[in-house]
């Protein structure tokens, strides 16, 4: 099967929605699929710097094409020359790409998929905007998608609104051997946070959960693992600073994976006060490694502790309550070291074999589709 993927971000950026678009080629190659990634040619964090138009890393060909505009909705109509003779083009995301793909190749019942990945809604900002935007033209955008792939239960719920005939819920696959079983096998006072720093994770609310933390015991700590976003490590810093927790809090920017599951090895609770996820790969890999999460109640977490357990839901916006609830699964932790292994359990659920072939059912669903019709 020829696929192209479709994705506004990708190596060397390093996140989540990377790391599954990552995964999901790899896997498909691993079967015989013929696989492109086209993507924009510079990294929002470094704008003005231009990538190599063309390159293959881990087999996987990347086509790079340039773009307009803001990392919010970046304008890159030459996307059109790149997807050849492609059976399969796989959006990620909802952004420019989907609109644009959607009123060009789908209209000309080209065989069009399209993953989640969260929408648009990481941040309540410009809400009515989002609101309305997402009722009307990514209403309309859905239409021509053979199917939407919803990558959470909280984005099947969203987008069973406005497009339910093609929806179909494939939650994300997760590389669970990557930090098997790494989390300290005594439990110590130390959590880790993982993940891009970005607006919508509020690390200033983990930052004030920390100071209520280490007001009452000296021996907690934090450790930062993540890459520049919308907050810089220069800012990062200027905030652990403020509040007095230079001693406290470890950041760890640009780390690879080696780097992250030496930090792992020295933490036993994963923390998120992140306000909106598409999924929260960083959650199942975490489980994977045997932390015991505690993290704010947004949809997905929500949706995922309903289904899958083993996950510790609190309101972040209150640091007292948020601290309170780090210490008592650390207790718990403690008490019933088996709390550990169950969290791994609920990870072997996400393996990528799995979630590679449900695409490819979804594939041929959608192609078969199109010639008969």
């Amino acid at each position: 099967m020829k696929i192209v993927h479709v994705v506004r971000q990708f190596w060397p950026s390093n996140g989540g929605l990377e790391e599954f678009v990552r995964r999901l080629a790899l896997e498909q190659i691993a079967k015989g699929d013929d696989v492109r990634i086209v993507t924009l040619d510079e990294l929002f964090t470094r704008r003005g710097v231009k990538l190599p138009e063309r390159e293959t890393r881990e087999g996987i060909a990347i086509q790079r094409i340039p773009f307009r505009g803001s990392s919010r909705y970046p304008l890159a109509p030459s996307v059109l020359g790149y997807i050849g003779d492609a059976e399969i083009v796989h959006v990620h995301a909802i952004d420019f790409f989907f609109d644009f793909l959607a009123l060009t190749l789908g209209v000309r019942r080209r065989a069009l998929v399209a993953t989640t990945h969260g929408g648009f809604f990481h941040t309540s900002k410009n809400s009515l905007l989002k609101q309305i935007w997402f009722n009307t033209v990514t209403r309309l955008s859905s239409r021509f998608y053979g199917a939407i792939a919803a990558c959470s239960e909280s984005d099947y719920q969203m987008f069973a609104g406005i497009s339910p005939a093609n929806l179909r819920l494939v939650e994300n696959g997760v590389d669970i051997a990557k930090f098997a079983n790494l989390a300290s096998a005594e439990p110590v006072k130390a959590m880790i946070t993982i993940g891009r720093l970005s607006d919508n994770k509020r690390i200033d609310r983990l930052l004030d959960m920390m100071s209520a933390l280490a007001a009452k015991d000296d021996e907690w700590r934090l450790h930062i693992v993540g890459t520049q976003s919308d907050w810089s490590g220069e800012r990062l810093r200027k905030e652990i600073s403020a509040r007095g927790l230079d001693a406290k809090v470890e950041c760890y920017l640009g780390l690879d994976d080696a780097g992250v599951a030496e930090v792992i090895r020295q933490s036993s609770i994963f923390v998120s006060a992140s306000e909106h996820e598409g999924f929260g790969i960083a959650l199942v890999e975490a489980l994977s490694a045997g932390l015991l999460p505690v993290v704010h109640g947004n949809a997905a977490y929500r949706g995922f502790a309903s289904k899958h357990g083993a996950v510790r839901i609190v309101d972040y916006e209150d640091s007292r309550s948020s601290a309170a609830a780090v210490r008592g699964a650390f207790a718990d932790l403690a008490a019933s070291p088996n709390l550990r292994d169950d969290g791994i359990k609920v990870a072997e659920k996400f393996t990528w074999p799995q979630v590679g072939q449900k695409y490819q059912t979804i594939y041929r669903d959608v192609l078969g589709r199109r010639a008969s019709g």
